[in-house]
């Protein structure tokens, strides 16, 4: 009886995992640039009761029998994996010449994030004036994060353009009040190829761990796109990937699960006290 509720026990905490990661995709369905996540479960160890010893198993029929002789007791269920779902968000057009969205879903705008280097598929960009240069602006992120060219450096633009164009390689121009088009610089595309290292760090942008302790190196993870290889588009934005009515068939099952587990320890309870009670 206590394995059955030291089971359940277990089960339920990492429900109440999965049931966070839903409530994660759900409060950011309109999240630009959002991936949802999506928890998987797996056993843990179980163990084989039996019951009979082997002179008994041989003289009891066993026509027919699917599974085996005893008792299978497991310990549980955990969450094994939490994937990330890098498929395309749908694309919204806003004509903002600052706002970007990727068409390669493998591809990550690079920013600066506390001193690190992250990465972000939300093209909702802006500028501020550069408190170093008033003669220039800071491309940034809606949380204030620099984004960076494919020099590592953060991207500037002239304080007095009065037109940018961004190509589909991130090349960017702008025109200046003499009608002068300058090259602003280039955007840091680059190509995740293991998604699920990918850590979240809120407001869409993602960091790596420390690669090293993987053994793996930073160029088997982040390659920079190629020249004629980016997928920019201006004047858009791509929304979140949630698919809202998944999530909330996952979260009604869940709620169930998390229900049958809960009953199921007081089921035992309840049983444990009949025992008791027998027993005086």
């Amino acid at each position: 009886m206590q394995r059955q509720m030291m089971a359940s026990a277990v089960t339920l905490g990492q429900i109440q995992q999965q049931l966070a990661t839903v409530a994660d995709n759900i409060a950011n369905v309109s999240t630009t640039g959002y991936k949802s996540r999506d928890a998987k479960f797996t056993d843990l160890l179980f163990q084989q009761i039996d019951n009979m010893t082997p002179a008994d198993a041989d003289q009891t029929d066993q026509t027919n029998r699917l599974t085996p002789s005893g008792i299978r007791d497991g310990s549980g269920a955990r969450i094994g994996d939490t994937s990330l779902d890098l498929s395309m968000g749908a694309i919204q057009q806003t004509d903002n010449p600052l706002d970007l969205a990727l068409t390669d879903d493998h591809q990550f705008f690079t920013v600066n994030h506390g001193g690190a280097t992250a990465y972000t598929r939300a093209g909702a960009f802006n500028t501020q004036p550069d408190p170093n240069d008033p003669n220039t602006l800071r491309l940034l992120t809606k949380s204030g994060d620099a984004v960076l060219g494919t020099d590592g450096q953060p991207i500037t633009i002239p304080a007095t353009y009065h037109d940018l164009q961004i190509s589909s390689t991130g090349a960017i121009s702008v025109e200046l009040a003499n009608g002068a088009r300058v090259n602003a610089g280039q955007l840091g595309l680059v190509t995740i190829s293991r998604p699920q290292l990918l850590e979240n760090q809120g407001n869409s942008l993602y960091t790596l761990p420390n690669l090293a302790q993987l053994g793996i190196g930073l160029n088997d993870v982040v390659q920079p796109v190629a020249g004629n290889a980016g997928s920019v588009a201006q004047g858009k934005l791509e929304n979140s990937n949630v698919d809202l009515t998944k999530e909330m068939a996952d979260l009604i099952n869940l709620q169930h699960n998390y229900q049958l587990n809960a009953r199921s320890i007081t089921i035992g309870d309840q049983m444990a006290g009949l025992v008791n009670g027998l027993l005086r």
